[in-house]
């Protein structure tokens, strides 16, 4: 994919937000909502949600044609299977099959295609730009995730109960933390107070 970072602010439909960079475009869409227990995370409810999640950085995919309610179908069922497969890697699990069958039918039709500017320093992706082409570009980064270098990367966050999942790119690969700013101090903060505890006199 032409993008080369990758991140997005979550929010928490109880309050407060943070910024969570889960390693790869595919990931953080696999964070826009979910099924059971995660639709009430849920930020496609409509068409054009989709559209606007593609065209905000890094994927910058401002679609040509308006996204359709079949677009928006193939994205959340894309999404559950980039979620399904991501946590079983995480958890040395097999991949499941109808997961991994989704992925492929979805990287299969057509994907982004790169169009080179005229002054040969910036790039674009070239008209016309649809959704579904987004989708297939997703669909087969989280492929090259899974199958490359990075695939034993492919992690949980630490905290008990934080399910969201990431790929640590980073050269010491010691990422445990969705976000330092939400888990990560977290945890420290309740490191500190057991330290504490301990530490009190009688």
């Amino acid at each position: 994919m032409r993008a080369s970072t990758s991140g997005r602010t979550l929010h928490d439909p109880r309050g407060g937000s943070f910024w969570f960079d889960a390693g790869a475009v595919c990931l953080d869409f696999a964070h826009t909502g979910g099924e059971g227990q995660y639709a009430i995370f849920e930020t496609l409810h409509e068409p054009s949600d989709l559209a606007g999640w593609l065209a905000e950085p890094p994927l910058s995919a401002a679609v040509t044609a308006p996204a359709t309610a079949h677009e928006l179908a193939t994205a959340k069922t894309l999404r559950q299977a980039i979620w399904d497969t991501a946590h079983a890697r995480a958890a040395g699990r097999p991949l499941p099959a109808g997961a991994v069958a989704t992925i492929n039918e979805v990287a299969a039709t057509a994907s982004l295609v790169p169009r080179l500017a005229d002054d040969g320093t910036t790039s674009a992706w070239a008209s016309p730009v649809r959704a579904a082409q987004a989708l297939s570009s997703m669909a087969r980064e989280m492929i090259e995730l899974l199958s490359g270098p990075l695939a034993e990367r492919v992690r949980e966050c630490a905290s008990d109960d934080c399910p969201l999942v990431f790929v640590d790119s980073s050269r010491p690969g010691a990422r445990r933390w969705c976000s330092m700013e939400r888990c990560g101090n977290r945890h420290k903060l309740r490191a500190l107070r057991a330290r504490r505890s301990t530490d009190s006199p009688g």
